[in-house]
């Protein structure tokens, strides 16, 4: 499948999958937003009916008192006539209602009489100055006219009272925040919010008068107000502040159930995202095996054709008779087969750390004696293009527990790279350097070849990978040698780093552990 196919059908896949997460979150919200507003409304609505219901127990309260205080001033006298005949009994109450300035309003007589004392209590009202039976409609609605304007004259009062006697009292006298807050608890309520809250009441100028008991900061960066007898001096006004602890679980408890379906999607998008990247990632490794494959045949073809016309030529009887070319031709079979050998261990190598079956064979020894020897070896074939090889040996500290093979190995394949990547026609110079960094040995080896690009150095140690321009390498080889390199490094505990820039050369930093006193 072509990258074009799969990077169409990743967008397409992935913007549906992000169009369905952003419609699942945006549905969230907007639910989110309307139980808000709803739970606003709520509460808004729940503390407005409290305060009415707090103004009118306070009205009740004055009237009840103005009542009693009223019927107690206007009361003359009582009197009780017995009728010995029928023995019925009769009550006489007289009352006159008049202003503290001693204005008169009214003056009347409640009496009542029964004739047996089981029978339900009968009433009329008399005026005391009127006796005539002649007059007893026009009696009667006198007695009416005279209540109405006693039971008007005690509604005055009454409001009197609260206007210029209720505001004056302390807000703290004129509340009972307990039945204020039963109010509170049976409006939200009935309004459908039955959770825990706190409140507090204060005046006007914001001095607290009063906290529920069991008041905590939860939830107070969302605090409802109400103003309490908002219909007094603005002085005089007092303000509850409630807030709730479990607001937002209350809001949000209804969209609960779409919760595990934005999972779901996120789960999803996540996984597809994943083996997007795993296609990508094998059809790399695809086209990064398929070039070893053919590195590899071009790469055996080259040893396999000389011995096979090596062994042509000797079933010629003119070069069997010739001592000097029978030589000649064993000494070809035997560096191609070794060159042969060497290019199938290589691949065997990899394979080996590939099933994690790699043994070693670890001892002590000194790494600028192994970096001097090895390095040695190379001279002739960096003398052989124009360059040479500098040692910088500053570590004082240089033993090390390794596999020596191995690790000569890797520093072989660095040397062997230096020469192999120089730059065209031209002579490469590589030093060497070891120095001590803490509890760690540390050697470089850098060169002034061609140098790696940018995009290309965190790729260099990847197994088959080698940099090239189209699929023309200038270098013979597998892509397997600096792979090789850190499994070695890493197996040893230690940590290899590439730097280099095009055109300047390229520097690999080694960092190993020192070996330990201690350890055998």
């Amino acid at each position: 499948m072509k990258k074009s196919t799969i990077w169409t059908i990743a967008v397409i896949m992935g913007f549906s999958f992000l169009g369905l997460l952003y419609m699942q979150i945006s549905y969230i919200e907007e639910i989110a937003k309307m139980k808000k507003e709803q739970f606003d409304e709520s509460v808004n609505r729940s503390l407005y009916q409290a305060s009415r219901n707090l103004e009118m127990n306070e009205t009740l309260r004055y009237l009840e008192k103005d009542v009693n205080d009223v019927e107690r001033r206007a009361f003359s006298q009582d009197s009780v006539i017995v009728n010995g005949l029928d023995g019925s009994i009769q009550h006489a109450h007289q009352f006159s209602v008049s202003a503290e300035d001693g204005t008169f309003y009214s003056e009347f007589e409640l009496k009542t009489f029964t004739t047996k004392p089981a029978n339900v209590p009968k009433a009329m009202m008399m005026r005391t100055d009127k006796d005539q039976l002649s007059e007893a409609t026009k009696s009667l609605q006198e007695v009416v006219r005279n209540r109405y304007v006693y039971q008007k004259a005690l509604l005055d009062e009454v409001v009197y009272n609260i206007l210029y006697t209720a505001s004056e009292k302390p807000l703290k006298e004129r509340v009972n925040f307990k039945l204020l807050d039963q109010d509170i608890r049976a409006e939200l309520q009935n309004n459908g919010i039955d959770i825990p809250y706190h409140f507090t009441v204060s005046t006007a100028d914001g001095r607290e008068v009063y906290r529920c008991p069991d008041y905590t900061d939860d939830g107070q960066q969302m605090t409802y107000t109400q103003t309490l007898f908002r219909n007094d001096p603005s002085t005089k006004m007092g303000v509850v502040k409630i807030h709730f602890p479990d607001m937002d679980s209350y809001i949000y408890s209804s969209v609960r159930f779409m919760i595990p379906a934005v999972i779901f999607t996120i789960v999803l998008l996540i996984t597809f995202i994943f083996t997007i990247v795993i296609i990508f990632r094998q059809k790399r490794y695809t086209e990064i095996k398929n070039d070893f494959i053919n590195n590899m045949t071009h790469e055996l073809k080259t040893p396999i054709s000389s011995i096979s016309l090596a062994a042509q030529m000797l079933g010629d009887e003119s070069v069997s008779k010739s001592p000097t070319m029978m030589k000649h031709l064993s000494t070809v079979i035997g560096d191609e087969s070794r060159r042969l050998r060497f290019l199938v261990e290589k691949v065997l190598q990899m394979s080996m750390f590939d099933r994690k079956s790699a043994s070693f064979k670890k001892k002590e020894l000194d790494l600028n004696e192994l970096l001097e020897q090895t390095s040695a070896t190379f001279n002739l074939r960096v003398e052989h293009t124009g360059g040479k090889i500098t040692t910088e040996i500053e570590a004082v500290d240089s033993a090390i527990f390794v596999d020596e093979v191995h690790f000569q190995n890797a520093i072989t394949n660095l040397l062997d790279n230096a020469v192999k990547y120089r730059k065209p026609e031209q002579p490469v110079n590589i030093h060497i350097r070891t120095w001590n960094e803490g509890e760690h040995l540390c050697f470089s080896i850098k060169d002034d070849g061609q140098g790696i690009k940018k995009e290309n150095v965190k790729k260099v140690f990847d197994k088959f990978y080698r940099v090239h321009t189209g699929n023309v390498h200038d270098v013979k080889g597998f892509g397997l040698g600096l792979a090789y390199v850190k499994e070695i490094i890493n197996l040893h505990e230690g940590d290899i780093k590439c730097e280099s820039e095009l055109g300047k050369g390229t520097k690999f930093t080694v960092t190993l552990p020192i070996l330990k006193e201690d350890r055998e």
